[in-house]
């Protein structure tokens, strides 16, 4: 139990019944000047448990479902959902077409819709993402999204919809299907699963200086054994599950953060058009991202959010910029132009707080590395799995100690 992380399991006895906290106390007695006092070691391991059994349920659906998740294009190849560029011939494969007709090409197949986003993800630059809608402001559950070669700007299929393994996965791992709610549900539980690991480092430095770190008593009884394996894989996964479960708590607070940013920063690059009646976007999307392209040459385009959008306004192209590296792929910068007049009206930095959430993302997700990271952040999720299940074990059986 990654949230009960480090524990002897027990509840209703005072936490120096433990066979590991009274090895702690010895240790400490042996060398009072090293050590804490008993209270402290009573009071850090009250927190370490209480802390971990709100956490656990959770942190097991969270590695349970970000396990897959992990492997995202390859789940999508296994289920048959995957849609893949076409081979061409050297010339067609060297073209591009414009983003006017692969724009063009989306609302053919869905007519009376408008567009809402562009959208090129940093694994498939062939493969542009349409979102369209019948209105500008319809909630995204109720879009259509439309995959085009961006070569040829034929139309390639639709990805997966609400019904798909894929989604289901996600939704359960970033909201439990309840919205902003769970989000923030989630963000707290992420909150409680850190103060459990720090707290269970705390109760446990002891122990470790007395019997040694990583150590697995083979020789022990079943319950010691286990414990000491939970204990040992918790250690190694410490610092991947801190980093994990802190940039997944940031994550969960992107919708408030982005509403902070739409009511503040955007405001203010929106402020002269305030009033002003919507317009018919009539420049070319080509121009918006090239004005884009312009503004910031170091990097490229992520998405376009059209006019009526959350990310937009009324009046414009926000064209979103990305950095082309490998950590800072999501870093973004906004460039808003006239979607009338095809005019650069404002573009400025993020402020420090999206910066961060962008940031901490390809710290959670492990998708800055290719096939390597991804296989080392499976690893650990497993790890992570078997101390979460192992504390569960040692905590539904902590009756049962005598017994054996």
């Amino acid at each position: 139990m990654r949230g009960n992380f480090l524990t002897d399991g027990e509840s209703s006895r005072p936490a120096a019944s433990s066979p590991e906290i009274e090895a702690s106390q010895r240790t400490l007695d042996a060398h009072p000047k090293r050590g804490m006092s008993q209270r402290s070691l009573r009071v850090w391991s009250i927190a370490h448990r209480w802390t971990s059994l709100i956490c656990t349920a959770f942190m097991l659906l969270l590695c349970l479902t970000g396990l897959p998740l992990v492997f995202g294009h390859e789940l999508d190849i296994l289920l048959g959902d995957a849609i893949e560029a076409p081979q061409l011939s050297a010339s067609q494969a060297n073209a591009r077409a414009t983003y006017d007709d692969i724009l063009g090409s989306a609302l053919k197949q869905n007519p009376g819709h408008v567009p809402q986003y562009m959208i090129w993800e940093p694994d498939e630059p062939l493969l542009p993402v349409i979102v369209t809608a019948p209105r500008a402001d319809t909630p995204p559950d109720d879009t259509q999204s439309t995959i085009i070669d961006a070569r040829t700007a034929q139309a390639l299929g639709v990805p997966p919809g609400k019904g798909s393994l894929k989604f289901v996965l996600l939704k359960l791992h970033v909201d439990m299907f309840a919205g902003l709610a769970g989000k923030l549900f989630l963000g707290a539980m992420g909150v409680m699963f850190l103060a459990a690991v720090v707290s269970g480092v705390v109760v446990y430095l002891p122990f470790w200086r007395k019997v040694g770190l990583g150590r697995v008593r083979l020789k022990k009884k079943r319950r010691i054994v286990w414990l000491d394996w939970h204990n040992a894989i918790g250690m190694l996964t410490l610092v991947w599950a801190i980093v994990v479960g802190a940039t997944g708590s940031i994550n969960t607070l992107a919708d408030l953060l982005l509403d902070a940013w739409r009511s503040d920063q955007l405001a203010q690059m929106l402020a002269p058009y305030q009033g002003k009646p919507p317009v018919k976007a009539s420049a070319s999307v080509d121009d918006a991202v090239k004005i884009a392209r312009d503004v910031a040459p170091d990097m490229i385009p992520s998405f376009v959010a059209f006019p009526g959008t959350r990310f937009s306004s009324p009046h414009h192209y926000t064209v979103f910029m990305r950095g082309d590296g490998f950590l800072t792929t999501r870093m973004l910068r906004p460039v808003l132009v006239d979607a009338s007049t095809g005019a650069l009206t404002d573009s400025r930095e993020l402020p420090w707080y999206l910066k961060l959430l962008l940031g901490s993302q390809p710290l959670h997700f492990g998708d800055f590395g290719g096939m390597p990271l991804k296989l080392f952040w499976a690893a650990f999720d497993l790890l992570t799995i078997v101390v979460l299940g192992s504390g569960l074990y040692l905590w539904l059986t902590r009756h049962n100690k005598r017994k054996r």
